[in-house]
């Protein structure tokens, strides 16, 4: 993972805060191809505005292609889902109505040592390999 070092000497994880507005110009494989260039360079990415249900398909699809047992182990992923005033039922879904995740974290298994989510908080715990 890239260690990042302050003037002091002292180091940490990089963690990638993207903006809604940053991913709204995009195509689903332009967002894919970001956030998998920068979890495979060992960073932390959360996303403002979330990624669709085909997104975060997709997403999972070609981070499955990309393992390889030398290199790449992967991501973990955690989103807050839409407000409940939102049509998120089968039938909704059915009918084409998709809606993105409030904020979405995404980074490497291999580094991610555990990462949990209750109503209000995500919380993960990274190590510095």
């Amino acid at each position: 993972m890239p260690e990042i070092t302050n003037g002091d000497g002292e180091d940490g994880v990089q963690i990638d805060l993207i903006s809604g507005d940053r991913m709204a110009g995009k195509t689903s494989m332009e967002k894919i191809r970001m956030i998998l260039d920068g979890v495979r360079d060992g960073k932390i990415v959360i996303l403002e505005a979330g990624l669709t249900p085909d997104e975060e398909s997709k997403l999972i699809e070609v981070t499955m292609s990309e393992i390889n047992p030398d290199g790449f182990s992967g991501i973990e992923i955690e989103s807050f889902p839409q407000s409940e005033t939102n049509d998120t039922s089968l039938l909704g879904r059915l009918m084409g109505r998709e809606s993105t995740s409030k904020l979405t974290v995404i980074g490497p298994a291999n580094q991610i040592q555990s990462l949990h989510k209750d109503e209000t908080l995500i919380s993960a715990l990274i190590s510095r390999k």
